[in-house]
């Protein structure tokens, strides 16, 4: 990895330069204090900047920030003779990865620079992440729940991330939890000229151990703040860091939404057995159409299906000449108490048939990622 250092202490420069270079890392030196920061990163184009002589004053700090803001790529590491808690916080604001003592132990600072070694290349090897849309056909198909409810099945074997795109009325998280966010959706959009996959994580929300939730914004006024780039650093950053990024979209077909289909691997419009949900689908497909969407990019999930209903999956197929259709059962009451706890379904009743169908649907995701036709649909095809 390719090493600036910048110290006005030459003993230091030395000690740090002899230490790095034991570990075959190329290492240029540079006497002088953090002012020189934006000069050192020009003239040399480091993986990684060390900045010796730092103080516990915060104001110092934002040559730092402004130099992660124009050079986001750029592993920031800080070196202080005294530390506070307040400082370190400021420090991981400003984009700084880490915070060591100076002059660093020669184990301490090896041991720092292989965390960021070993963090770069793993999200560079990464294979990225596969990115599943669910939207709704109409209000009250039932795709948040389908969406949340899917993702914590995957979760039991992958990292799964869930975006809450819906950016106005968006509730998703309370679908799985009744933890309050700490950030949204909006938040990290203010920030991306910072963000990272430390932000990123630090933005979510854990509901399970392989499981986090990106919410939607509380105050309707931020949904404003999002624009159709900032999706496009987020889901970058995302997919290389999980296994699955889902979103729960809303109901328009936006900017914002279409920057999301255009990636998704797996767009899964939710609607239920009626007149109107057919009506929306249909047109929804034609603008899938003229997207130039390839058809088995897309497959309906038929929720509440009842066989014994009105409108049957044939009627439904007849409708919709050449849809790929994936029923899902009725979950009535198991469905209601589950949304009402804010829990997953499969915690509350694991054994009705709405449950084995989701957890179907995750399991013939999770093998596959790659797969480009409708294998969902050939599974459940003779349903």
């Amino acid at each position: 990895m390719k090493i600036s250092i910048i110290s006005p202490n030459p003993a230091h420069l030395a000690d740090m330069r002899r230490t790095l270079e034991a570990r075959s890392h190329p290492v240029s030196t540079f006497e002088g204090g953090k002012s020189r920061m934006q000069w050192v990163v020009e003239r040399s184009a480091p993986e990684l900047l060390l900045v010796d002589g730092m103080c516990c004053d915060p104001q110092e700090l934002m040559l730092v920030e402004q130099l992660t803001l124009r050079q986001p790529a750029i592993a920031v590491v800080l070196l202080c003779a005294m530390q506070t808690p307040e400082f370190l916080i400021s420090a991981m604001r400003a984009g700084v990865r880490e915070v060591l003592p100076s002059p660093p132990e020669p184990a301490a600072l090896e041991a720092a620079v292989e965390r960021i070694a070993l963090k770069r290349a793993g999200t560079q090897a990464r294979e990225a992440g596969q990115v599943v849309a669910f939207l709704p056909c109409k209000g009250g198909s039932g795709a948040t729940f389908l969406a949340t409810n899917i993702g914590h099945q995957l979760s039991l074997r992958r990292s799964v991330l869930l975006i809450d795109l819906n950016l106005q009325f968006g509730d998703a998280l309370s679908y799985l939890s009744d933890q309050r966010p700490t950030a949204t959706v909006a938040d990290v959009a203010r920030d991306i000229g910072r963000l990272d996959a430390s932000l990123l994580a630090a933005s979510t929300v854990k509901v399970a151990p392989g499981f986090s939730i990106l919410p939607a914004p509380e105050d309707l006024s931020r949904a404003l703040e999002v624009k159709a780039e900032h999706v496009d650093a987020i889901l970058q950053v995302a997919a290389g860091q999980y296994d699955f990024v889902l979103f729960d979209l809303g109901l328009r077909i936006d900017p914002l939404a279409i920057r999301v289909l255009d990636r998704a691997d797996r767009i899964f419009p939710v609607l239920q057995p009626g007149l109107p949900h057919i009506r929306n689908v249909t047109r929804l497909m034609q603008v899938f159409k003229s997207l130039g969407y390839a058809a088995g990019k897309v497959e309906l999930l038929v929720n509440r299906h009842d066989a014994r209903g009105e409108i049957g999956l044939s009627h439904m197929r007849r409708s919709l000449a050449g849809a790929t259709l994936v029923s899902v059962p009725d979950g009535g009451k198991d469905v209601d108490a589950a949304i009402t706890r804010g829990v997953p379904l499969a915690e509350l009743s694991r054994g009705c048939p709405l449950a084995k169908r989701l957890e179907d649907i995750a399991h013939t995701l999770s093998p596959r990622p790659k797969e480009a036709t409708g294998f969902i649909g050939r599974l459940f095809r003779r349903a």
